[in-house]
């Protein structure tokens, strides 16, 4: 405080000068390099005030306060295009998914820049980067052990000849009788619904009856990182600044014990999976949208690592 108020009994001229714009930003040795990311707007809607104050704009104020200490910052966004939300959007609205994603991709860029968000770099997860770089991810995964196969029972449409996601399935709720849930909640009593579950299904596209059927998919080996992430969280914890509530779900996953997560979804719309037996599937967006960060960076500069592997700057 002492420090401010002597800067500002000197005025204007006692600042230092402000730092000249690079591009690319990339980290400099011996200075404070601050890299900020924006969570990754869905792709298929206009954005609205909620979306703006809710993440991006809590992002900018940081990335402007940050320049304005002559911090070396980088200040990436995007939107995120995979997944069952945009197929199902793209359906409503006759589109093909990758139609739906560049035009609304096209309005979420306006509309930042209406509002004068100072990304240094707008981007969107549907790009050569982002498959090669999640299919390298997940190569090293598999070579070092921690995927899993089983097997999962779903909904399958024989008439449009493709497994359902929960999305596109929709039914009687087991729990209170609505007849109208989703294949992965429902609206009246808020349950959570595995679609299996769902009584009279139909399939929202053609209104056909699926049946349910037996299909292979890839499992991240969460319990085999259990012991390195409660070593790794007593750490971070004790040094870190994480809210009470971040601690409390935290640890209430670890006590409960980590289970093996999918990692693959039989869709079409999505990073495809590299591997023999699985490539007629897609990665779940769960899996593959966080990437996004990395692949933006990367589309942004082809020294992305320099920020994304590089604690020691």
């Amino acid at each position: 405080i002492a420090a401010a108020v002597d800067i500002w009994a000197r005025g204007p001229a006692a600042l230092p000068p402000p730092r000249q714009p690079r591009t690319p930003v990339l980290p400099v040795e011996g200075e404070r390099n601050v890299l900020i990311t924006s969570a990754l707007p869905y792709v298929n809607n206009v954005p609205h005030l909620g979306n703006i104050i809710g993440c991006v704009l809590s992002a900018d104020t940081f990335a402007r306060y940050c320049r304005l200490r002559n911090w070396n910052t980088l200040f990436v966004c995007g939107t995120d295009e995979y997944g069952t939300a945009t197929e199902t959007r793209a359906l409503e609205e006759g589109l093909s998914p990758q139609e739906l994603c560049d035009r609304y991709h096209a309005v979420h860029a306006d509309v930042y820049a209406w509002f004068r968000i100072s990304f240094d770099h707008f981007g969107r997860t549907t790009t050569p980067q982002q498959t090669r770089i999640a299919q390298d991810i997940f190569q090293r995964l598999l070579a070092r052990g921690f995927l899993l196969q089983d097997t999962l029972e779903q909904l399958r449409c024989e008439s449009c000849g493709r497994y359902l996601a929960d999305r596109f399935v929709e039914g009687t709720c087991p729990f209170c009788g609505y007849a109208e849930a989703r294949g992965d909640q429902c609206d009246k009593c808020g349950k959570l619904i595995n679609a299996v579950e769902l009584k009279n299904p139909q399939c929202k596209v053609c209104r056909g009856t699926p049946l349910v059927t037996p299909t292979q998919h890839l499992f991240l080996d969460l319990p085999k990182l259990e012991g390195r992430l409660e070593a790794w969280l007593e750490h971070t914890l004790a040094t870190g600044d994480w809210t009470a509530n971040a601690r409390h779900i935290t640890r209430t996953w670890l006590r409960d014990g980590l289970k093996p997560r999918c990692i693959t979804r039989d869709l079409a719309w999505g990073t495809p999976v590299p591997l023999d037996g699985f490539r007629d599937k897609v990665f779940y967006v769960w899996f593959d949208a966080p990437i996004g960060y990395l692949s933006i960076t990367a589309n942004y500069t082809d020294q992305w690592e320099r920020w994304w592997k590089n604690p020691q700057q």
